[in-house]
């Protein structure tokens, strides 16, 4: 899975002729109008890239993923759009859900799934071979459904031969990847700019490419096939190079040699099927392959360009930082922490409290579930739901047992004896009913207002024998009890231990 990481592109900004230079595509000359391609002149499904503003939400999403389903696109087609759009185009490397919506926040049109990070963040080791295909996929899918711009997805060798291969192509195509990375290497494979690789004879790599070729037409996809080849490294340039030939007579759609090491062995790559793209890999903080700007790559001939190490190599210097503060006795400085309500922004927590408000209720609405009765097996099963909600939940709901509707204060005040103005000192006081079986297992515990704890006795019955009414007005006239005093504590008759308290 290398550090060549995977483009995790959804839906990625389609370049506007019209507009200006985006900060992820760099595009020194545009054609005249007469040479733009059919493709180019599409009308824009998505907005062009830009910072991210307040507006940016589920919402923004949700309308991205609907235009495009509504023009029969996909992901796969963003990423080829992207591919035949002028300029170079930069696809940071992501390497869990956060940090691709990260990258689509900061207005790049594509993102990579970098193995390389996704070994680091997911299992702590290092890429080389240890991180499976499952995990792989599952990391995939997670960023695929947290971004709406194309992803491509580092598919490793393969993970086998080439039926290994077409199931990691089929399974990469379901978990939403826009393109995928098959690279040359044997197994176990090793990081792209590390010590100790070997590939696969060419015969072989070129069977790899055509398998994920023929798993693409089975699964009828689009998904874009990103051929790589490990073998400047591992054997010559000279082999690399034949082997990008043969990659692209087999079909593939883009065209990547990792760890070239200089400026004119990338031009030597970039005159090999002028028509196909080629894949630029600017490995930070000191790979083999120098590194370019984007207006440099995109004079040798570079289409694309991948940064692997950026958004996990700040990530583990940031969190070693935050650390470090937190252990003197500090905390990060502000500069290096984003505020509580960014960090719930970036999140979509005021987009989910916004979307939330479509499905309340009236909390006025009374509701009626089960309450206790004699014939119940294992649980009173009761939430009172007078306004206040109760903290726990309670432990059974059987469907066959029988339903008892809890009549709420405001019902019970019609048949209720005795008047109620003597007791208005306790009618507003809140109790807590708790109901413990003699398993010692709790039954019940819910809080209700003073004044419908009468209405109980004709439910549960081991408050029938108790003139609860009269407690309640002798409390009253005493003052009221504090708070977490026990008004009732007994046994019924069941063994059960009712107790009252007052909150």
């Amino acid at each position: 899975m290398g550090l060549s990481s995977i483009l995790l592109l959804q839906a990625p900004p389609i370049p506007s002729l019209s507009s200006s230079t985006h900060s992820c595509c760099y595009s020194p000359s545009l054609p005249p109008p007469c040479t733009i391609s059919k493709l180019q002149r599409r009308p824009q499904l998505f907005p062009s890239a830009s910072p991210p503003t307040p507006g940016w939400n589920l919402s923004r999403k949700r309308c991205a993923l609907a235009a495009r389903a509504a023009a029969g696109g996909s992901a796969a087609e963003a990423l080829r759009r992207i591919l035949e759009s002028p300029g170079i185009h930069q696809g940071p490397a992501c390497f869990d859900a956060l940090s691709g919506r990260l990258v689509e926040r900061a207005g790049f049109p594509l993102c990579f799934m970098s193995g390389f990070s996704v070994s680091a963040a997911r299992l702590g080791l290092p890429d080389v071979g240890l991180i499976s295909y499952g995990e792989m996929a599952d990391q995939g899918r997670q960023i695929t459904q947290a971004v709406t711009i194309p992803v491509i997805g580092d598919g490793d060798n393969g993970y086998g031969n080439a039926m290994n291969v077409k199931r990691t192509v089929k399974g990469f195509i379901q978990a939403g990847f826009a393109g995928i990375i098959i690279e040359d290497q044997v197994s176990p494979k090793a990081c792209g700019h590390t010590r100790g690789r070997k590939v696969v004879s060419r015969e072989e790599a070129v069977m790899h490419i055509k398998a994920a070729i023929d798993a693409r037409r089975e699964s009828g996809s689009d998904i874009v096939i990103v051929a790589r080849t490990d073998s400047r490294q591992a054997v010559s340039l000279e082999e690399s190079l034949r082997r990008s030939r043969a990659f692209a007579d087999a079909g593939a759609d883009v065209l990547f040699i990792d760890a070239l090491a200089s400026r004119e062995e990338m031009k030597a790559f970039c005159e090999i099927s002028p028509l196909l793209p080629k894949m630029a890999n600017m490995l930070e903080g000191g790979g083999k392959t120098p590194i370019l700007n984007p207006v440099e790559l995109e004079e040798i001939g570079f289409k694309i360009v991948s940064y692997p190490l950026s958004l996990i190599g700040v990530s583990i210097r940031a969190m070693e930082d935050a650390l470090a503060a937190i252990k003197s006795g500090r905390v990060p400085p502000p500069g290096s922490l984003p505020s509580f309500d960014e960090i719930k922004d970036t999140l979509g927590f005021n987009d989910y409290y916004e979307e939330e408000k479509r499905y309340s209720i009236s909390p006025s609405q009374p509701s009626y579930q089960r309450v206790y009765s004699p014939g119940m097996s294992s649980a009173y099963n009761t939430k009172l739901t007078t306004g206040e909600r109760p903290e726990q939940s309670q432990r059974a709901d059987d469907p066959s047992e029988p339903v008892v509707e809890v009549v709420t204060p405001y019902v019970y005040d019609n048949f209720s004896s005795g008047d109620r103005s003597r007791q208005s000192g306790m009618w507003s006081r809140t109790l807590r009913l708790k109901i413990t079986g003699r398993n010692g297992l709790e039954k019940l515990d819910v809080r209700i207002p003073a004044g419908f704890l009468e209405g109980m006795a004709g439910i549960i019955p081991g408050l029938g024998g108790v003139n609860i009414m009269q407690m309640l007005e002798d409390a009253s006239i005493e003052g009221g009890p504090e708070s977490g005093k026990i008004l009732l504590d007994f046994n019924d008759a069941m063994g059960d231990r009712i107790q009252v308290f007052v909150e």
